[in-house]
């Protein structure tokens, strides 16, 4: 746990009176590398908090399973032991050379057979005629569960949404991830799902990173809202599709090496491209920081989704059916929102209630509990004044169960 036996937060340091949210935010003109261990209550003051990225060194990997076995003596994929490993399971890839509705269309295939695919590749020294596939959103974890490839760093271990996802899917679901990508492979330009963090740990290979910060995105835009595709392309130019876009408007460069692991913020769009043959471990991750962010996401979620369908206003259950396809377009919807919240802030109100009986917590986040609860309490009063959430009789009520549980906090 990068030198410290818990990532301890020094309460009179952070004041968990007020939510993080509220705090001083900083701007970003440059990313940190951080090339020696620092503590988890640094990381979270200089970056985490500010929401600003950063990227640390290969001492956060170096003791991995997947940087010793995934790795051959070159630098490049240990073919033959990812094969013997995993070559049966079925896998997510991505054709990099089509679009489809703004995204790369997939298909599953053996690992076996992308390997094959991607060491006919190499040999043909990365031919630009042959395809580019790319091996995307992989849940590893889920698909061997008992392997231990990483260990989350210390860093990015508060860690709600895969906590919950945990709990809720019982392990059948979740948000951690193996890429694995030749050379000139690449991700088009997005923000995460939920507005979440992600970290992403490159294993082998280097990667470039370019990141937008919140707000510049609008530039990136075309007349219908759109965002653009690949910030590479010359269609940016043109002012009657994007009237918005300013020729000043650069993305802040990473370039990110082997063992090396990028921290990305809420809310950067960031598109990401494969400068080598690459393999990388992936988290997407939300906690007391950036939550009211996704709070901030479903709302203008659901109001695209009320926009769309807003002819159909006189059908009966109209917000019902809004949250509905809010479920089908985002992923979750306001009743599984709250849901999310209480998990979370029940297993911290039972850590709690156990200490104080004088029964030892071994939770390494037992620190900081009552600042997650401060937040919960003050994101819930944002919630119940939302009309939407008003009209929804079974959200209401469970916001009012989690209203009473909170209050436990100031009993």
């Amino acid at each position: 746990m990068e030198g410290q036996e818990h990532p301890v937060l020094d309460e009179t340091v952070l004041d968990p009176a007020f939510p993080p949210w509220k705090k001083e935010t900083s701007s970003c003109c440059q990313v940190d590398f951080i090339e020696q261990p620092i503590t988890y209550q640094e990381f979270y003051l200089r970056y985490l908090r500010p929401n600003r990225p950063c990227l640390f060194g290969s001492h956060v990997t170096s003791h991995w399973r997947s940087s010793r076995e995934w790795v051959s003596k070159d630098g490049k994929p240990n073919w033959n032991t990812l094969k013997e490993m995993f070559g049966t399971l079925t896998v997510p890839v991505a054709d990099c050379k089509k679009v489809e509705y703004q995204a790369q269309p997939k298909e599953d295939m053996t690992l076996a057979e992308f390997l094959d695919y991607w060491q006919d590749l190499c040999r043909s020294e990365h031919d630009p005629g042959k395809p580019c596939l790319y091996l995307k959103d992989w849940h590893f974890c889920r698909s061997v569960p008992d392997y231990g490839a990483y260990e989350t760093p210390v860093y990015f271990q508060s860690d709600w949404l895969n906590e919950f996802w945990d709990q809720r899917y019982h392990g059948e679901d979740d948000y951690r991830f193996v890429y694995m990508g030749p050379k000139g492979s690449w991700t088009p330009l997005h923000a995460d799902v939920f507005r979440s963090y992600s970290w992403s740990a490159n294993i082998c290979g280097r990667k470039q990173w370019l990141f937008f910060p919140p707000g510049q995105e609008e530039q990136l835009c075309d007349t219908t809202g759109n965002l653009v595709y690949d910030v590479r392309s010359e269609e940016l130019l043109n002012p009657k599709r994007y009237p918005h876009y300013q020729k000043d408007t650069r993305p802040i460069e990473v370039i990110q090496g082997p063992g090396e692991v990028v921290f990305v913020p809420s809310g950067w769009h960031h598109q990401v491209h494969n400068m080598e043959d690459t393999i990388s471990i992936n988290h997407n991750w939300i906690n007391c920081c950036n939550v009211h962010l996704m709070w901030s996401f479903l709302q203008s979620e659901l109001g695209r989704v009320q926009q769309a369908i807003s002819d159909c206003t006189d059908m009966e259950d109209w917000h019902g059916h809004c949250q509905v396809m809010l479920k089908a377009s985002s992923g979750i919807n306001y009743e599984e929102f709250v849901d999310f919240l209480a998990c979370i802030a029940d297993r911290r109100l039972q850590d709690l209630a156990t200490s104080e009986e004088g029964v030892e917590v071994k939770h390494p986040w037992r620190h900081h509990h009552r600042l997650d609860l401060r937040t919960l309490s003050s994101l819930l009063s944002v919630i119940m004044a939302d009309q939407d959430c008003q009209r929804l009789g079974s959200v209401q009520s469970k916001i009012d169960s989690l209203k009473r549980a909170l209050e436990k906090l100031d009993s």
